[in-house]
């Protein structure tokens, strides 16, 4: 699965993680953040923190912690991370997601 050009299109975020691994186009407004994420390699995402999030998986697989509950997670799956929940994921190369973050800046865009 790719993501329509007009998505890809949409500005990249100054994330954590190098772009060979994982790219990203967003959308803000002030109310939150809209996020597409594609993993182009396999990815650990060390435990933390922030404000609420909610998601879902377009392709790919997840194995996500949160709140110390595991589960393999693949396409149509949705989770919902309370604000300061604990989380982590280990990522499969390949996989989508989209992200919705309660913090409109959780991410600064690049550029």
């Amino acid at each position: 699965m790719q993501l329509p050009d007009f998505i890809r299109k949409f500005p990249a975020l100054d994330v954590p993680f190098p772009e060979d691994v994982v790219r990203s186009y967003a959308v803000r407004s002030d109310a939150g953040l809209v996020v597409f994420f594609d993993f182009v390699k396999d990815m650990v995402l060390p435990p933390h923190s922030h404000l609420a999030q909610w998601g879902t998986v377009l392709s790919g697989e997840i194995e996500f912690t949160i709140a110390g509950e595991t589960r393999m997670m693949g396409p149509g799956a949705i989770y919902d991370i309370p604000s300061g929940a604990e989380h982590s994921a280990i990522i499969k190369a390949g996989t989508k997601v989209i992200d919705v973050f309660e913090e409109p800046d959780r991410y600064p865009v690049k550029g």
